[in-house]
């Protein structure tokens, strides 16, 4: 149900930095990779030069203990959820978590908003979704969890790999083609769960027990996809925030959008997994 990368598209810094982007085309034209700070980049505007940053600014040791930070909350929170809530509320928690984790995503992603607070209060929601979602699986499938955790550590690790070195690049078309494709298909879920409402189903997924035909499987294969390509995406916006020397509370909005692509990355190799135990 999530979708990774909360500044799809667009330039998620300049507007609260008053720099405007005169490409006008997503990131630009793939960062000006192998230029020298400031030289040829594509966003306008002025680059922290060496030596001239901010304490302040950005880095990408911020990011990365941020994303730890978010991740270990989520984690003890879905321990939590797992051991604490007794079977009859799962049903309740479940659906309470994916409605507020919805809401709570949307605001922070449209928003771009940076304080820690309701970023944090998505990975508790969403670590209680994990939670709970994951022992229904645990109890139908043995060492599912640990496969999927697994699986999504070693995509995130390839996709890390492919953007350090290169072989996949955000850019303008990339993240074009990539961003209307998460936004196709998680408007297709959200119809598809309207719809299961009232007791239609476009067949998309199969519950966990019940049989699965071709489409559950190449849809979810269609989600694992993107959602390690949204990586890319993710990595793009760090190193263009880091290079423009923003402020560190951005940290926290580039953290949120790794969380986002890792949870629903785990959450559809859990139900890929599902299907190939049946």
């Amino acid at each position: 149900m999530n979708s990774s990368n909360p500044a799809f598209g667009r330039d998620p810094w300049g507007e609260r930095r008053g720099v405007s982007n005169p490409v006008g085309q997503g990131y630009g034209q793939g960062y000006g990779y192998g230029q020298p700070a400031g030289q040829g980049y594509p966003y306008g505007g002025t680059i922290a030069q060496p030596g001239t940053r901010s304490l302040a600014a950005m880095t990408v040791e911020d990011v990365v203990i941020r994303t730890l930070g978010l991740l270990a909350i989520t984690v003890v929170t879905a321990a939590a959820a797992w051991i604490l809530l007794p079977p009859a509320v799962s049903t309740f928690a479940l659906v309470g978590a994916v409605v507020i984790g919805l809401v709570l995503g949307l605001v922070i992603s449209f928003g771009r908003i940076t304080n820690p607070v309701p970023i944090i209060a998505y990975a508790v929601v969403e670590g209680a979704l994990l939670g709970v979602f994951s022992r229904v699986f645990e109890n139908l499938y043995s060492g599912i969890v640990l496969q999927a955790v697994v699986a999504t550590l070693a995509v995130f690790g390839g996709m890390t790999l492919l953007y350090r070195f290169r072989i996949l690049r955000a850019t303008p078309r990339f993240v074009r083609w990539v961003t209307g494709a998460v936004i196709g298909v998680v408007v297709l879920m959200l119809v598809n769960l309207g719809l299961g409402l009232f007791g239609i189903d476009l067949g998309l997924r199969a519950a966990p027990g019940q049989p699965v035909g071709w489409l559950p499987i190449v849809f979810s294969l269609v989600c694992v996809g993107l959602a390690a390509l949204t990586f890319i995406l993710d990595f793009a916006v760090v190193e263009d925030g880091v290079a423009r020397g923003v402020e560190r509370r951005f940290a926290w909005y580039a953290s949120f959008g790794i969380l986002v692509g890792l949870i629903w990355l785990y959450l559809e190799l859990l139900r890929l997994f599902g299907y190939a135990r049946r």
